[in-house]
């Protein structure tokens, strides 16, 4: 049986990722791998998680199962987190799951089951990963124009004729902030134009959502969301508490379904619930419970709440601080997109060669699309990523 197998394509990032741990330059810089570092280089536990993890070791009694959805509890704090008051909670039907990227799974799994025919429009570019599972999976997708290489924001006129292509019953997938791996987010306006739209073409928004707090807060990282699932008749979210959590290894996610129709949301859970089962059973709880002890405790979300700002407005520092060195070693404005894009990720518009220019001569090691992380920067080594950005001649 093993002989059949084929020799898969290798993963990109974790390809870059090993090449950087083999350099052996005293001076490098891994700008690749999309997890949230601080000053110095290291991925902190932040303190609410630490607190709640210590009252969790000494209260905790069993390590029996959780539902085939998790624990409700888990579902309702992040449901508030996300949609606020934006539509009723009996309207939402709700999943716990092995991180975003499984609730990104599952909600293809479910989007398979209730319409095979169903097409999944995914920006161009996106997520890796989301195509890579669409492909796996056999689920037809076609992409959407959504970032422009030459201004370096997002081409909303290619955007809005490419869905005009959408049919009724396909899947438009959105980033709900800071979009991954360009950092440039719809506005509010482009929000209600692309929410016009799909309610004309009759289609079916899927948003995934893995950075909220990172960009310009909760709330407003949460806006373009909360009024998708006001207006759109049916709504798949997926939600990742991997980077606001800090929680990456516990992966915890959450898949929601929500329809106006409030007697559908049984036969909607129903269906989550039957899919859980069918991939592995019950999601794990650790990072859940830790997550809703951070949402339901006055205390440890307010100081969770705290240290999420100590991150965004340290990327947004740094977001700034590279523009303005690229601005005074340029001599042009031409980068100043660095500061106005949100989130961990920008892409630089540099050719794959530049890219490899950077890796080879001075160490530094980012996307071959050239999408590099804020967050792998420091105060030091923003000036050093900038002299090597203008002397690469990007």
């Amino acid at each position: 049986m093993f002989e059949n197998l084929k020799e898969q394509p290798a993963d990109k990032i974790l390809a870059l990722m090993q090449a950087y741990r083999e350099d052996d330059r005293e001076q490098k810089i891994d700008l690749g791998v999309g997890v949230y570092k601080d000053a110095s280089g290291n991925t902190p536990i932040m303190r609410a998680i630490k607190a709640a993890e210590k009252q969790l070791w000494e209260a905790e009694t069993t390590k029996a199962y959780t539902g085939l959805a998790g624990d409700p509890g888990f579902a309702d704090a992040m449901v508030k987190l996300v949609l606020g008051d934006a539509v009723p909670r009996e309207t939402v039907a709700a999943a716990a799951t092995p991180g975003g990227t499984g609730a990104v799974r599952q909600a293809f799994d479910l989007i398979r089951m209730a319409n095979p025919k169903a097409r999944v429009f995914v920006s161009d570019p996106t997520w890796p990963n989301h195509l890579s599972i669409l492909k796996h999976m056999g689920i037809e997708f076609t992409s959407y124009r959504y970032f422009d290489n030459e201004t370096r924001s997002v081409d909303f006129a290619g955007m809005i004729a490419d869905l005009h292509q959408v049919m009724p019953g396909d899947v438009v997938l959105l980033h709900g902030c800071c979009h991954n791996p360009t950092g440039a987010n719809l506005n509010i306006p482009q929000w209600k134009a692309v929410i016009e739209l799909l309610l004309e073409r009759e289609a079916v928004p899927m948003i995934d959502i893995a950075y909220q707090g990172f960009g310009d807060g909760l709330d407003a990282d949460a806006e373009g969301v909360r009024m998708v699932v006001e207006k759109m008749p049916e709504v798949l979210i997926a939600a990742s508490c991997s980077k606001n959590f800090g929680i990456y290894r516990e992966r915890t996610g959450l898949l929601m379904a929500v329809s106006k129709d409030a007697g559908q949301r049984k036969l909607n859970q129903d269906s989550l619930n039957y899919l859980n089962r069918q991939n592995f059973s019950f999601p794990p709880d650790h990072g859940a419970r830790l997550v809703t002890m951070v949402l339901t405790d006055e205390e440890l979300r307010a100081d969770w709440a705290a240290e999420l700002e100590e991150v965004r407005n340290s990327m947004l520092g740094l977001r700034e601080q590279l523009a303005s060195e690229l601005q005074r070693l340029s001599g042009s404005d031409r980068f100043g997109f660095l500061a106005q894009h949100r989130g961990m990720f920008s892409r630089l518009g540099a050719t794959p060669e530049q890219v490899e220019t950077l890796r080879r001569d001075h160490g530094i090691y980012m996307v071959g699309d050239s999408r590099l992380n804020i967050a792998g920067l420091n105060k030091t080594s923003v000036p050093i990523l900038a002299e090597a950005i203008v002397k690469s001649g990007i």
